[in-house]
């Protein structure tokens, strides 16, 4: 009957009836209304338009506006930023639509794994963001800086809270998704009291390496001597073991964290990178010891790399280091001391600067500044700032005026004068490569530190607030780091010293034995040789100038004769 008014094939009766079945179980698992399929309609084109209005927002707008910053911060964050945003805009609007929609197996499954992938996102989204952005300008602002506990902890933050970051993540995305948990914390916890029993050395090792990335007791590059007396550069502290570089082997070595802090180690670098050098001489009996100690004084003294008194070596230089193969490094050493020379008279003028006006402001703050008192104190500290080398320039940034301290482009400033030194030192012939870099880094970084100490204290001088009483101690701190920690001057102890240690003989010859004692002015250069290879000149030249006394003394003898 059914073929008579409705003439269909079987295989088309068996569509109707299959189609009929699939709607029947799409209504149970999704029993859903007319006007909710044009809800979740309406929410997915909500969801495709609001992401292209952010990705236009993003990529263009936002990315125009921060090419024109003067640092590239914004663009960085924002470029590290774009996809992940999207990511979690999509997956927060479709979450919010399946949550609003009437409860179902797929519907909860759904958005299970929505929640899920909006927990993954925004972990690598954070992830991106402390890489690449956070530990990124860290580095580049504790390079700025004096602490030393940065430098070294900065690398293991970067290597353990991603670590941290993603296994909260999968804790976070395994609940999402319904798993329990309990038996997985009870696996863990037993698992870790194994382990742990299992691998106490190697954490006692990272726990060394902690204590040391927290105390500090050294930094990179620091030359330490070992408790075995070897002398080993500091390249790495690393989670388990420190790098250490050994010059006289030209090797690297890696000490476990607990077996390098049982050590007493000496920091050769500390306070200072002067290094104090001791050697010993034998001299045949035949010379004066009176003269060939006398000699020896001036020999060190007149040497460009050991420490003393200026003037006394610029005037013996020429008296020494004859040998051909010298004369360029005294050249280039005469040159380095007069560079030298006038970075010390600049710190002479600006020292007593700095102390008259700590005088000033302990007269004027006796009855709290008056703004008169302030702009006279911020004209002596102005007059301060162009002897360091800098101008104080006012701009205009969101409507108020900005302060900051630019550098002026005279030569007889501080800054340039020490710009000129480096430059000239760098030129020494006996540098190796890596030494042409560390130089000019190490005195870019004091100058930075210079420039951010100057300008908080104009801001403090400025805007004295509560802290006017205080003012002569800040100034106070800046003429102290300027003499401690940005250059020391040379102090009379560190003047070379000959001491007759006594006599020795052999079959032949009897010999007086003298001990040096002098001071290398930085045992970082020449990968930690720079010591050994100031005495052995040092020798070479006392030899060749008792030599030339002892011909001319017996061509003498002979005219007299």
């Amino acid at each position: 009957m059914l073929n008579k008014i409705f003439p269909f094939q079987a295989d088309s009766w068996a569509f109707v009836l299959s189609s009929l079945v699939v709607t029947r179980m799409v209504n149970k698992l999704l029993p859903f209304q007319a006007d909710t399929w044009v809800f979740v309609l309406i929410s997915l084109l909500l969801a495709v338009g609001g992401a292209v209005l952010l990705y236009i927002v993003m990529f263009y707008v936002l990315r125009s506006i921060f090419r024109q910053f003067e640092r590239d911060i914004a663009l960085v964050t924002l470029n590290v930023s774009a996809y992940p945003a999207l990511t979690v805009f999509i997956l927060a609007v479709l979450k919010l639509t399946f949550q609003q929609l009437p409860s179902a197996v797929v519907i909860d499954g759904l958005e299970n794994i929505l929640v899920a992938g909006l927990i993954i996102a925004l972990s690598y989204w954070l992830v991106q963001l402390f890489i690449q952005v956070f530990i990124y300008y860290l580095k580049e602002y504790t390079q700025q800086t004096e602490a030393m506990w940065d430098d070294v902890l900065l690398p293991l933050l970067e290597a353990v809270v991603p670590v941290v970051i993603f296994l909260i993540a999968g804790v976070f995305v395994l609940r999402s998704l319904g798993v329990d948990l309990t038996g997985i914390w009870v696996a863990l916890g037993g698992a870790t009291f194994v382990i742990g029993f299992a691998a106490q050395g190697i954490l006692a090792n990272f726990f060394s390496g902690v204590v040391l990335l927290i105390d500090t007791p050294f930094q990179f590059g620091d030359v330490l001597r070992l408790e075995n007396g070897s002398i080993a550069m500091l390249r790495k502290i690393g989670v388990r073991v420190t790098q250490l570089y050994l010059p006289d082997q030209h090797c690297d070595i890696y000490i476990p964290n607990s077996k390098l802090q049982e050590q007493n180690i000496v920091n050769l670098s500390r306070p200072t990178a002067y290094y104090h050098y001791s050697t010993e001489v034998s001299i045949p009996f035949r010379h004066d010891a009176r003269e060939v100690k006398h000699v020896m004084e001036e020999a060190i003294l007149a040497h460009p790399d050991t420490l003393g008194d200026i003037d006394q070596k610029l005037e013996l230089i020429d008296r020494y280091y004859q040998i051909e193969e010298l004369k360029d490094q005294r050249e280039f050493g005469r040159l380095r001391l007069l560079a030298e020379q006038d970075v010390n008279y600049k710190l002479e003028e600006i020292v007593p600067a700095l102390e008259a006006l700590v005088v000033t402001l302990q007269f004027a703050e006796k009855g709290g500044l008056t703004q008169e008192e302030i702009e006279n104190v911020q004209q002596e500290y102005c007059d301060i700032l162009a002897a360091i080398g800098l101008d104080v320039i006012t701009e205009i940034q969101n409507n108020r005026s900005v302060v900051t301290l630019q550098e002026t482009r005279s030569k007889d400033t501080l800054i340039a004068l020490v710009r000129e030194w480096y430059r000239i030192f760098i030129r020494d012939p006996n540098l190796l490569d890596n030494d042409s870099y560390i130089i000019p880094d190490e005195w870019e970084r004091k100058i930075n530190l210079l420039k951010r100490r100057a300008q908080r204290l104009y801001q403090k001088i400025s805007n004295p607030q509560r802290e006017e009483t205080r003012l002569d101690d800040y100034v106070m701190e800046l003429k102290q780091w300027l003499q401690a920690r940005f250059k020391q001057s040379r102090q009379k102890w560190q003047e070379p010293q000959v001491l007759v240690k006594g006599m020795e003989h052999d079959e032949a010859n009897c010999y007086i034995k003298f001990q040096l004692n002098f001071f290398v002015d930085d045992i970082k250069l020449e990968n930690g040789k720079r010591g050994d290879r100031v005495s052995s000149q040092i020798y070479q030249d006392v030899v060749q100038y008792l030599q030339q006394s002892q011909e001319a003394s017996d061509i003498a003898e002979g005219r007299s004769l």
